[in-house]
């Protein structure tokens, strides 16, 4: 591949971020274009579920504002073209407002955005979703209105910090997950089981496996229909509902799109020697799991894969390194750290390998065909560590030992 002048990242959150900084970082001098659906700076997401809601506004990502680049915020992609024939290793970006970004390298990190409810029930008031920091605001503000009712749909990572968060000011709160305990896919049952038992002991109404057919009410939410017949009174909802990947602006661009970007190992997209992806709008086969799609929503994955595309954009396919991190995640829920690591779903084996009553701590592995593929724990911070690692090492779960 020859060499690159002009880079445009499509994406500006922490993935666009990333791979913005780690250009220049690794040498890139030629021309360097953000483009930010949003009209702030990069900031930072996690805080927006927990300590935003509390008050704290201070999301700011360590140089945002730093970075060598042309920033055009407030702009949306709508269309890709890549080059072929003579113009191959070019292409084209062009955004909501006609104006067409020239490239010969290019980074897509577009993210994702929140599930919705259908059109016709989302105008109601008192309904919330939670990706943006304006997102968090409007949510925060009613939430210390003090509702009556909170009902949170989604019992995974938002849902399960906003009904914490709730709970911590004192709010009545019920939450409606259609999976048999909350987060089972990516904790295992053990430590579903245990998080289901943990919200219902920190006051929160737990209703599983069923599902929301509709918001009721005039102009304002009133309550929330399930599909056992079941209303559930709410004066304040927020759906969790999960996330759809920003891909429509890739439709007749030749990248393959199947719930999300799909690239290779070394997250070029298509095969293209001059588009990576990184971050919540990847699918990439990951070498430890037999080449499995995996798609991760968390912040280490958007920062550590953002900056190994650029990397790799810089190289050429020849010299591109695989990303082969393990995935995880952690979270907070009423107090007690909540972390996975690898792809738990995989597993055909499970097996409890800590737990302890004085500190509340619990670690599972799961292995499949022998194997570990996944773990889960309960405030046990270093038990994760180690069977991260010993997921990376592919080690048999028979020699897991913590």
């Amino acid at each position: 591949m020859g060499t690159i002048n002009r880079a445009v990242v499509v994406g500006g959150s922490l993935a666009g971020l990333r791979a913005a900084q780690t250009l220049r970082q690794e040498g890139f001098a030629g021309d360097l274009t953000v483009v930010s659906a949003e009209s702030h700076l990069p900031y930072n997401r996690p805080p927006l579920s927990k300590s935003v809601l509390n008050g704290d506004d201070d999301v700011a990502l360590p140089g945002a504002g730093e970075v060598d680049c042309r920033w055009i915020r407030g702009r949306r992609a709508v269309r890709l073209a890549t080059g072929a024939g003579p113009s191959a290793g070019t292409g084209t970006v062009v955004l909501d407002d006609g104006t067409p970004l020239s490239f010969d390298g290019l980074v897509i990190a577009t993210g994702a955005r929140p599930r919705r409810f259908p059109a016709e029930q989302a105008p109601l008031e008192g309904v919330h979703v939670l990706r943006t920091i304006e997102d968090a605001l409007a949510l925060r503000a009613s939430l210390d209105a003090g509702p009556d009712h909170v009902v949170v749909i989604g019992g995974g990572f938002v849902g399960g910090e906003v009904a914490s968060t709730a709970r911590e000011k004192g709010l009545a709160v019920t939450l409606i997950d259609a999976a048999p305990l909350p987060m089972v896919r990516a904790l295992s049952a053990h430590a579903a089981g245990w998080l289901a038992r943990h919200h219902k002991e920190n006051g929160v109404e737990l209703i599983s496996g069923v599902r929301v057919t509709a918001l009721e009410g005039e102009r304002r939410v009133s309550g929330v229909r399930l599909d056992d017949g079941r209303l559930i009174p709410a004066s304040l909802v927020v759906a969790g509902l999960g996330v759809v990947p920003n891909t429509e602006w890739l439709d007749g661009s030749g990248i393959r799109v199947e719930g999300g970007v799909v690239t290779t190992a070394t997250l070029f997209a298509s095969g293209l020697p001059n588009v990576v992806a990184a971050g919540d709008v990847v699918r990439w086969p990951h070498e430890l799991f037999g080449g499995e799609l995996v798609r991760g929503e968390h912040w280490a994955i958007a920062n550590d894969q953002a900056a190994l595309a650029a990397r790799n954009l810089l190289r050429g396919p020849a010299e591109a390194e695989p990303f082969t991190d393990v995935p995880s995640f952690s979270t907070y829920v009423h107090r007690a750290r909540v972390q996975s690591a690898g792809l738990p779903h995989l597993a055909d084996e499970t097996r409890i390998v800590a737990r302890s009553e004085s500190d509340g701590s619990l670690a599972v592995a799961l292995a499949r065909a022998g194997v570990l593929v996944g773990a889960a724990t309960i405030n046990g911070h270093k038990y994760l560590m180690r069977l991260r690692r010993a997921i990376a090492a592919r080690t048999p779960v028979s020699e897991v030992v913590l």
